[in-house]
Parts: structure tokens; sequence; C-alpha cells
């Protein structure tokens, strides 16, 4: 048996929804605007009054000094013979 080959089916179409494109065109316009100028030329002059008050200064420096012998305890009453009176000490 021979077999012959099948003839391709053609199924329905399957119809998606329109895909909407914008080209764009652009045209450029040349509008030339005219702003005059005119410049004044103002001269300045400054004077500058410069007032000098020259003045001299010095310095001293106070010292002063206190000295204070604060001892070891109270004096002993000073006699004819020594601070002890006429016997002296350790007698």
């Amino acid at each position: 048996m021979h077999c012959r080959p099948r003839p391709n089916q053609v199924l329905p179409a399957v119809v998606h929804p329109t895909k909407q494109c914008v080209k764009n065109t652009y045209a450029t316009y040349e509008v030339p605007h005219i702003h005059p100028t005119h410049t004044t030329i103002v001269n300045n002059e400054l004077f500058q009054h410069k007032h000098y008050f020259p003045q001299t200064q010095s310095m001293v420096n106070n010292v002063q000094n206190q000295q204070f012998n604060c001892g070891t305890g109270p004096v002993p009453p000073m006699g004819p013979m020594g601070p002890m009176g006429p016997m002296g000490p350790g007698m």
C-alpha cells in the first residue's frame, strides 16, 4: 500500500487587535528676533582720604614680694642669760 501525503489543513486565522503606530514629522522654522543694545560708558573717580593716627605703647610689669617668717612655734621668753633664764636649758 502506498501512502499519500496528507494535504495541509488551514485553520481559521487568529486576528489580533490592531497595533496603532504614530509617526511624527518635524519642520524647523527660523524666526529672527532683533534686540538692539546701547552702551553708555560712565567714568567714575574715587578720592580716598586716608587719615593716620600714629600711637606708641609701652608696658610696665610691677612685681612685689612679701616674705613671712612663720617660725616653728611659740617663742620662749628671753631672760638675761638665755632663752630659759638664769638656769639655761637642761640645768
